[in-house]
């Protein structure tokens, strides 16, 4: 019988700029005692800023040299906007864990962070464990918040380093926030439309927007 256990989490859910990326990680016990050795926990406590990024980014490589099993998945800009006109960003995100969990060897167990979120794909994967704050209580839940994040955060810095040039240092993640606000309205000044990497769907409360503008080539 499988030893594994499988974790599902997500980073860049609540952003206006920027992908969504998703994450799944199966561990075998040996394993999650590393890593739990070794500080990894909910990508969220490790805060913001560049020494919280290299911190992720130290327990990111040991997660990948100790799991059984690592998938990543990136929901660009067009793909969430798309989903949340109907109302489907958890739809979205099911349609990506199910995947996952599809692809993954066999597990033991398989935990996923967010009870009404997740719960429905238990119609499919009866055995799947749907929790809220999954990833303060299961390693392997937090083995994933740190892989989604540290990718999320590697696409949020072509983000920033695309703009630097023209707009200054891009800061804020990407949230709906001061910071972000300000570079959205110094690009719809310039260009008279968001930039392709926001979301129209999200509220840009003081921006005024435009079409969106066709992405960049290459």
């Amino acid at each position: 019988m499988s030893q594994l256990v499988l974790g599902i989490d997500e980073a860049g859910r609540g952003p206006a700029l920027g992908a969504m990326v998703l994450a799944a990680v199966a561990l075998d016990p040996a394993a999650a005692r590393r890593l739990s050795r070794a500080g990894v926990a909910d990508s969220k406590s490790f805060g913001a800023g560049p020494e919280a990024h290299e911190r992720r980014l130290a327990l990111y490589a040991i997660v990948r040299a100790h799991a059984a099993w690592i998938a990543i998945d990136v929901c660009d800009v067009d793909v969430v906007d798309a989903y949340v006109a109907r109302g489907g960003l958890n739809e979205l995100e099911r349609e990506r864990a199910a995947a996952f969990i599809r692809a993954a060897p066999p597990c033991r167990r398989i935990i996923a962070d967010g009870r009404r979120l997740f719960g429905p794909l238990r119609a499919e994967f009866p055995t799947i464990e749907a929790r809220d704050r999954a990833e303060s209580h299961h390693v392997a839940v937090a083995a994933a918040s740190i892989c989604a994040k540290v990718r999320r955060d590697e696409l949020f810095a072509c983000i920033a380093a695309r703009y630097a040039a023209d707009f200054g240092p891009v800061t804020g993640g990407g949230y709906v926030n001061a910071a972000t606000r300000a570079f959205a309205r110094a690009y719809v000044r310039r260009h008279g439309a968001l930039p392709p990497e926001a979301r129209h769907s999200w509220p840009w409360q003081g921006v005024r927007t435009g079409k969106r503008p066709q992405p960049r080539a290459g």
